[in-house]
């Protein structure tokens, strides 16, 4: 069984546990829209859309919206969602792709958002160069993905040593750690500049078995966020395409 096969399992089985879920809530959602310029007619990509949520959300609010993902299945649960979405006038269009190697043409988007993307690919610094490749010069990038520069990782080591599951708490087919100074360096080396750093979900491993004790309140500081990016679980980036790509 092939890679895309798994993922296209995967996302059928997450949706028929719950076919109603609202695919665009999520915490590294709402940090990418606390930083989000308006995007009424702006060209917007969102590379790994899954079941298309936060594609359709942008859609609604008069982006020019591709949502692309290499789950064909992914795409087809998109795709019927979007149909019967009461806001089908402002649809978004989506695309099966690799992000390793994006269909698109060069400069085509404003804006491109990454949201836990780049940890499930085999080279993440090639669809980061490709983000980059697709996007005009001075657009933006909106970027999350898992960070382990924390207690979590400290767990994920110790989880390595007893010879368990390789991420914690992740059931995708494919999935890597990174911590944050690794993903500041393959993301400034795609061509990207970064403008701002963020982070959510600060959480502590507690008892073997169980999920994570989450410190609530900082969410809701932004200061205090910031401060503490480096340990949150979800990293964001907040990043500009340069000249030079």
């Amino acid at each position: 069984m092939n890679l895309a096969t798994e993922y296209d399992r995967w996302h059928q089985k997450v949706f028929e546990s719950d076919p109603e879920h609202a695919d665009e809530i999520a915490p590294w959602y709402d940090l990418v829209l606390e930083y989000l310029i308006p995007v009424e007619g702006k060209r917007v990509l969102e590379m790994a859309c899954g079941r298309g949520g936060f594609s359709r959300l942008l859609a609604s609010r008069g982006a020019a919206m591709y949502g692309a993902d290499f789950s064909g299945a992914a795409l087809q649960i998109a795709t019927r969602k979007n149909a019967s979405s009461e806001r089908r006038a402002t649809g978004a269009e989506f695309t099966q792709a690799d992000a390793q190697r994006l269909p698109f043409a060069s400069e085509s988007f404003d804006l491109v958002v990454s949201c836990e993307t780049i940890e499930h690919l085999s080279d993440p610094q090639a669809a980061l160069r490709e983000m980059a490749r697709v996007c005009r010069r001075g657009g933006l990038l909106y970027l999350t993905t898992p960070n382990y520069f924390n207690a979590t990782g400290l767990y994920h080591i110790y989880a390595r040593m007893r010879r368990s599951n390789s991420t914690p708490g992740s059931d995708q087919p494919f999935d890597r750690v990174f911590l944050f100074p690794q993903v500041r360096r393959m993301v400034q080396r795609a061509g990207w500049k970064i403008v701002r750093t963020d982070g959510t979900v600060h959480q502590f491993p507690v008892w073997r078995g169980r999920n994570p004790g989450v410190v609530r309140w900082l969410e809701s500081n932004r200061f205090a966020r910031w401060i503490l990016s480096p340990l949150a679980f979800h990293y964001f980036l907040l990043a500009k395409r340069s000249g030079d790509c």
